[in-house]
């Protein structure tokens, strides 16, 4: 018998889903993980074959914006297809897997950030452009992204180490990070951390496109563009920050529709962990001439004489 995807946070009790019902919702999931996994994935391959994409901080940063949003997916649907085959998982394991998705969610938006600042410094420094944005100096910073959502999860990571007992390890439970990790310190530490992160990369986004939107009114085309792409960056953001309210989305209405909890979960989970996925390959993959004129080739199995791969120097 599957179980739902439910979490301790809310009083409702565990209720379980029909064998049909069940297998109709995973199979949703997994399609949805699939189609929007191979277009990403295709972006990605694009990006490995072509040196006019990765040589071009733009299209690096914007390539590690993907590949996070695969590993985001993929983690969301392992999960929820675990929580139906299995229900519980062991805490070891369960731990592994939280700490890919964790600084996965929190890379996004800092990555979002990073590729704002530099459309500012694309349109308001040209001159200095290549001289501040380098691909060197680009993966540096992707480093740094990781090092400090790592950092993040790897300290409640070392907490729990030193307090649970080795039988907690060994136990079984439904993965869930308040389920892992119990000490009550983490509802402040993670507060105070996402209001330190969104208002950082929030002050990032409105000071890069306030400076682009100065300089576009000179009715520089390439400005233009770049004042469009911060603004797409910040309704991927504010999908991003969809995660941050998950609970008080589902206490919302869980509150006002009780008995369609499971319905609820599902819809909710799909709107905040999936559909966000398929922002990312519209920004670049449809948007970009470049990137659009090499990716159909990839997509449709298609070859043509201005899209064949550039060979290295």
């Amino acid at each position: 018998m599957n179980l739902s995807n439910v979490s301790r946070n809310f009083t409702t009790p565990v209720v379980r889903d029909t064998l049909q019902v069940a297998i109709i919702k995973n199979v949703i999931t997994v399609v949805l993980c699939i189609s929007i996994n191979y277009v990403n994935s295709t972006l990605v391959h694009t990006f490995t074959k072509h040196q006019v994409f990765n040589m071009n901080p733009r299209y690096i940063l914007y390539i590690h914006l993907v590949i996070n949003d695969i590993i985001l997916l993929t983690m969301f649907t392992l999960l929820q297809v675990l929580s139906y085959i299995v229900f519980t998982l062991n805490v070891s394991l369960c731990m592994v897997l939280l700490i890919i998705a964790v600084s996965a969610s929190i890379n996004n938006p800092l990555t979002l950030a990073v590729m704002a600042v530099e459309c500012y410094v694309a349109i308001c420094f040209p001159l200095r452009h290549t001289q501040i944005c380098t691909v060197r100096k680009t993966y540096m910073v992707i480093g740094v992204i990781w090092m400090l959502s790592l950092f993040y999860v790897l300290l409640d990571v070392f907490i729990a180490l030193a307090t649970e007992s080795v039988e907690f390890f060994n136990s079984r439970l439904f993965c869930l990070t308040d389920n892992v990790f119990r000490l009550p310190y983490r509802k402040e530490k993670r507060e105070i951390f996402n209001i330190v992160l969104l208002v950082s990369v929030w002050f990032s986004l409105f000071y890069s496109y306030l400076r682009i939107l100065i300089t576009a009114q000179a009715a520089a085309s390439d400005a233009k563009k770049a004042r469009n792409t911060v603004l797409i960056h910040g309704f991927q953001l504010l999908l991003c920050m969809l995660t941050y309210v998950y609970n008080f989305i589902m206490q919302g209405l869980i509150s006002l529709f009780p008995k369609a909890l499971l319905v609820i979960h599902f819809a909710v989970s799909i709107f905040v962990h999936v559909l966000p996925r398929l922002i990312s390959p519209a920004v670049y993959g449809l948007r970009d001439k470049t990137f659009r004129k090499y990716l159909k080739n990839y997509l449709f199995c298609t070859t043509s004489s201005d899209a064949q791969p550039q060979k290295k120097s």
